[in-house]
């Protein structure tokens, strides 16, 4: 099923149908749906009756097993999850496709279809893809099996090798507008819809946790009034909730973009509501520890989900982002 957005690049796309290229890479900005989009359209694809408007029935043996995951023409390329956690908790999502995963992939293309329909590989998202696996996967895009079709998902796809995008035909999907977003949020009971919708990059789709969202909002609060008591305090949070170092990190970038964008633009992309506590700050912010504490950010966010002492490395974090608001020491004379 396809969200209410998504109406017109559905239609859009099945103008294609009549010339179905090997690969498509589907573009567009996290968060406007693409891997629903992708299954619907693997779904039509493998379906035994598709309905008006090319839609899956929903009703024959194929939509059937494509549902419950076990359709035998259709495969999944993706991250794999790394063992299973404490407590029995699903572990975490690792970050990169192996080439191992993308051998087994080939040799599913190069079988014969169980259905008759052909057969379909998500590839999600294709930035994922370490440079071995990009690289077996470019050899059989340039020699792609027949009835074989390969869908890329992709948020950058200028990470993508050249070489890749090139043996792919591009559809770029439409991110929604603010009142079809909004509307939609509505509906599904999100509190402060607005403000999380902004928060969120302007997209519809993100994890909503009101929890998780209380403290969010305490966290910032505290970086709102920066101050050393506030270094403790935020850290024996972060602990107190159990967070892995990507949320407070997240959070932390968000408010330093919005201050760096304030201060050097007059724009505020992730806080409007807090636009006050906001110019306070960036009268006091020295530009220089501002970088150095995003660069710092940026360094530490690809171990969001290592098991690190989170709560020493949240510490040493807002103690950078301290100094941005105290001013360096002149230097020594003799």
């Amino acid at each position: 099923m396809l969200y209410p957005w998504q109406t017109d690049d559905w239609a859009r796309l099945n103008l294609e149908r009549e010339r179905l290229p090997n690969a498509w890479l589907l573009t567009g900005p996290d968060g406007i749906g693409k891997g629903r989009f992708a299954r619907h359209l693997a779904m039509s694809l493998l379906c035994d009756a598709p309905g008006a408007g090319y839609h899956p029935c929903g009703r024959c043996e194929a939509c059937h097993w494509f549902e419950a995951g076990s359709h035998p023409d259709f495969r999944l390329l993706a991250p794999p999850v790394d063992d299973e956690g404490e407590g029995g908790k699903t572990g975490r999502k690792l970050a990169q496709i192996k080439v191992d995963a993308v051998r087994e992939v080939i040799d599913f293309a190069h079988l014969t279809a169980h259905r008759g329909r052909g057969r379909v590989v998500l590839v999600e998202p294709a930035e994922s893809l370490n440079p071995a696996a990009a690289n077996a996967l470019l050899k059989i895009l340039e020699e792609p099996p027949a009835d074989v079709l390969f869908l890329l998902l992709a948020d950058a796809p200028q990470r993508l090798l050249p070489t890749i995008k090139s043996r792919c035909r591009p559809f770029q999907l439409s991110r929604p507008d603010r009142e079809t977003a909004l509307a939609w949020l509505a509906e599904q009971g999100i509190e402060n819809a607005q403000v999380e919708y902004v928060y969120h990059g302007e997209v519809p789709l993100f994890e909503h946790d009101p929890a998780l969202v209380s403290v969010r909002r305490e966290f910032i609060d505290g970086l709102a009034a920066p101050g050393f008591d506030t270094v403790n305090r935020l850290a024996e949070l972060v602990e107190k909730h159990k967070l892995p170092l990507t949320r407070p990190v997240q959070w932390l970038q968000k408010w330093l973009l919005d201050l760096a964008g304030l201060r050097l633009a007059g724009h505020i992309r992730y806080h409007p509501q807090r636009r006050a506590a906001l110019e306070a700050l960036a009268g006091r912010a020295d530009l220089d520890a501002l970088m150095r504490c995003q660069t710092a950010l940026t360094g530490i966010a690809p171990y969001g989900q290592h098991p690190l002492n989170v709560k020493l490395q949240v510490e040493a974090l807002l103690m950078d982002y301290l100094s941005v608001f105290i001013p360096a020491r002149p230097a020594a004379t003799r």
